[in-house]
């Protein structure tokens, strides 16, 4: 069984900065694409970075293209999104996620902004960043 485990969410000014992690374990975490999706209140959950098995190839949601960065550690089954610049409207329960690839071919054949594309969810941390 696969389990996700988010943390580093939290309460941060306009302009400040976040790290979060999402901890994987269960299977091997090298044979999974791994998003990051957010939830606002009253709102669906949205597409914010993925990136590919080996952490050489990412995607991101065009308003947090220059703001956040996902990497991810193989050694450590961990996958991070950095957030920079943070602004109210970032304000969200951020969810991560896997999907569970057999070939590398298919992360450029996939949209990884659907939420359909993605095996296995966390249960989210939110952070809240106040004006």
């Amino acid at each position: 069984q696969v389990q996700l485990v988010e943390s580093g969410g939290g309460l941060v000014q306009t302009g400040g900065s976040l790290r979060l992690s999402c901890a994987v374990s269960g299977r091997t975490f090298s044979r999974y694409v791994m998003g990051w999706f957010r939830q606002a209140p009253g709102n669906e959950r949205k597409f914010v970075a993925a990136i590919n098995r080996s952490g050489g190839a990412t995607t991101s949601a065009e308003s947090v293209k220059d703001r956040f960065t996902i990497s991810r550690d193989n050694s450590k089954n961990t996958v991070y999104l950095q957030m920079n610049s943070l602004k109210p409207e970032d304000s969200a329960v951020y969810y991560c996620a896997a999907a569970d690839l057999t070939t590398d071919s298919q992360w450029l054949a996939a949209d990884w902004g659907t939420l359909a594309n993605y095996d296995y969810w966390g249960h989210g941390t939110l952070v809240t960043v106040s004006s």
